[in-house]
C-alpha cells in the first residue's frame, strides 16, 4: 500500500486516478483550489464520489501557493507525487496567459522543490499532445516538441524541461505523461464532447470551429487514469509515455454522428473558422506505452460516447444548466 499526493483532484482526470488507487488500496494525500475555470459543481460532483474514504484526505489549495503546501509534505511521506492541477484549454490560454504559466510551470516548480527537501523521488507529470503541432503523425515521444502555439502548450513544456532538470540533478524518478483529448462522464465543459451532448439536448446550435473534418486521438478517461497510475508505479529515470487511441483518428463529424443517434435528436451547426491555435489533427503512437507500462486503451470509442450521453441523462436536472 502507497501513499501519494495528487493535485487537480476536483478535476476530471485526477478525481479518476484517486479512484483507482483508493479502490485498489492506496492512501491519497489530495489537492484543488476547485477555482472556476468551468462550474465548480462539476468539480464538488466528482469530490462528492471520494469523499468519506477513510484512506482519502483533501485540502482545499493552489499549488502556486508554497507555504500552503509545505504543511503536507513536513507532516507525510509521499511514495509518488502525481501532478495533475493544471490550467486546460488551448483556446482560453490566449486570453489569460499568465495563469497558464504560473499554475503550469511555477505551480510545477513548487512540487518539485518540495520533491527535493523532502527526499521524494518519484514524480508523474500530465502534459499535453498539443506539443506536437506541426509534427509528423503518427506522434511519437521522441519527436522534437520545441515550437508549442499556444500558451498552454508552452506553459506544459516549461513544466516538462523543469522536471527534466530535477531528474537530473537530483536524480528524481519521472514520468510524463501526454494526453490525447480524454473524454468520459462527468468531462470538462469546454471539451466537444460534453458540449455537443448538452447543445443537440437542449436544441441549441452547435458552435463548431472548422468543417468537422478535423479528428481526434480521442481517449476514454478510465484508460487515461490507468495509464496515468501504471505510468507512476514504472517511474524510472526519465520517461515520456503518450497515452492515447492509438487507432484510427475519430472526427468531430463522426462524434456529432453518434450523439444524435444516441439522443435521437438531430444537431444544428453553426460553422465557425477552424482557430489557429487548434490542431487539425492527433493521432498517438503508444507503443512505448504498450512495451514499458503494459498499458494500451479498453474502451471502444461508440462504447465511451453511450457512457457520457448517460451520464449527462443520468444528472440532467443539473448538469442542463452547466454553462460552456
Amino acid at each position: 500500500m502507497a501513499k501519494y499526493f495528487l493535485t487537480g483532484v476536483a478535476g476530471f482526470i485526477a478525481s479518476n486516478v484517486a479512484r483507482i488507487l483508493l479502490d485498489r488500496g492506496d492512501s491519497v494525500v489530495a489537492v484543488d483550489n476547485l477555482n472556476d475555470y468551468y462550474d465548480v459543481r462539476l468539480k464538488r460532483h466528482r469530490l462528492e464520489q471520494l469523499e468519506g474514504r477513510s484512506n482519502f484526505s483533501f485540502h482545499h489549495l493552489d499549488i502556486e501557493n508554497l507555504d500552503e503546501l509545505e504543511p503536507l509534505f513536513a507532516g507525510e511521506k509521499f511514495d509518488a507525487v502525481i501532478n495533475l492541477a493544471a490550467r486546460a484549454g488551448v483556446r482560453y490560454s490566449l486570453e489569460n496567459p499568465h495563469v497558464y504559466l504560473s499554475t503550469n510551470a511555477a505551480g510545477s516548480l513548487n512540487l518539485l522543490e518540495l520533491m527535493r527537501k523532502h527526499s521524494i523521488q518519484k514524480y508523474v507529470l500530465a502534459s499535453t499532445s498539443s506539443l506536437y503541432a506541426g509534427q509528423k503523425m503518427p506522434f511519437v515521444e521522441t519527436l522534437a516538441v520545441n515550437t508549442p502555439i499556444s500558451p498552454y502548450a508552452a506553459s506544459k513544456k516549461a513544466a516538462e524541461v523543469m522536471a527534466y532538470s530535477y531528474h537530473n540533478l537530483f536524480d528524481f524518478d519521472v514520468s510524463v505523461v501526454r494526453y490525447f483529448t480524454v473524454y468520459g462522464p462527468a468531462g470538462r465543459p469546454d471539451m466537444c464532447i460534453f458540449r455537443f451532448i448538452h447543445w443537440i439536448d437542449q436544441n441549441q446550435p452547435i458552435e463548431l470551429f472548422g468543417d468537422g473534418s478535423q479528428s481526434r486521438d480521442f481517449t476514454y478517461v478510465e484508460d487515461i487514469a490507468t495509464g496515468t497510475i501504471a505510468a507512476a508505479d514504472n517511474a524510472k529515470g526519465f520517461e515520456v509515455f503518450n497515452l492515447g487511441g492509438g487507432k484510427k483518428p475519430c472526427t468531430i463529424n463522426e462524434v456529432i454522428e453518434s450523439i444524435e443517434r444516441l439522443l435521437g435528436k438531430k444537431a444544428e451547426i453553426k460553422f465557425l473558422p477552424f482557430h489557429k491555435a487548434d490542431i487539425k489533427e492527433t493521432r498517438a503512437d503508444i507503443s512505448k506505452a504498450k512495451e514499458l507500462l503494459a498499458w494500451e486503451p479498453q474502451i471502444p470509442l461508440e462504447e465511451g460516447i453511450e457512457n457520457c450521453v448517460q451520464w449527462y441523462l443520468d444528472n440532467h436536472s443539473w448538469v442542463r444548466d452547466v454553462q460552456l
